[in-house]
């Protein structure tokens, strides 16, 4: 019984530093992107939206988590982002949709 709740408070710690590391991972990489964008990051943070269990690029099982951050483009509005993170690596970052005034030519 000892052994089995070591196992199991071992597991749970490895799992809180491992959210740690990944969060602060994708804190990095939506603070990179919102520079490049010219957007202000809100509250500088981001919340887990979604965890699941899925494969990397190299056929392993990881955990995919799902962080959803509010950034502004002009100060006065609130728009939503996600970043999704497989184990500790970006997978995917999604600022929203970049608005182009009516006259600007998009190529």
């Amino acid at each position: 019984m000892e052994i089995t709740t070591l196992i199991i408070l071992g597991a749970i710690v490895w799992f809180w530093f491992d959210s740690l590391k990944a969060r602060e991972a994708g804190i990095q990489a939506v603070r990179r992107a919102c520079e490049a964008e010219s957007v202000q990051l809100l509250d500088e943070t981001i919340s887990l939206a979604k965890l699941r269990l899925a494969r990397d690029d190299y056929g392993r099982m990881a955990l995919l988590r799902v962080y959803q951050f509010e950034f502004s483009d002009n100060g006065e509005n609130r728009r939503r982002g996600a970043v999704h993170l497989i184990g500790n690596r970006v997978a995917l970052l999604n600022v929203g949709l970049r608005l182009v005034p009516s006259g600007e030519r998009l190529h």
